[in-house]
């Protein structure tokens, strides 16, 4: 099974409800038509609309930010014991070959990502 990137998947479940009501007015429009020809047209005129949006969201890079999770690290920037995070990949950014790689508590990786987007890397 491919990975799923969950930004992307949730972008495309709001997609499809914003969908509804937009397929539902064209129906209404189309009504005095018999049922199966205005369907037909409601979703030809879905697809014009929402193939745009579908390119948007499946190809766009800003949804491709890679974290990396581990229990029990110690945070690099404080000392402290946890789960530590740490940005593995994302635009102008990759440390996916990092040979000693940083791996921060939750605070700590707040403002390590803030810092991050300052610098301007999309994450």
């Amino acid at each position: 099974m491919p990975k799923v990137n969950l930004k992307r998947y949730v972008l495309y479940l709001v997609r499809w409800q914003l969908s509804t009501p937009i397929l539902a007015g064209v129906l209404f429009v189309l009504s005095s038509m018999d049922k199966l020809t205005a369907t037909v047209i409601a979703n030809l005129i879905g697809g014009l609309i929402f193939f745009w949006v579908d390119i948007f969201i499946f190809t766009s890079r800003r949804f491709d930010v890679e974290w990396e999770i581990q229990e029990d690290i110690i945070c690099v920037d404080c000392g402290k014991i946890s789960r530590g995070y740490r940005i593995v990949k994302a635009a102008n950014y990759d440390k996916s070959t990092d040979k000693k790689p940083q791996f921060r508590c939750e605070e700590c990786s707040i403002r390590k990502t803030e810092e991050l987007r300052k610098r301007g890397i999309s994450v």
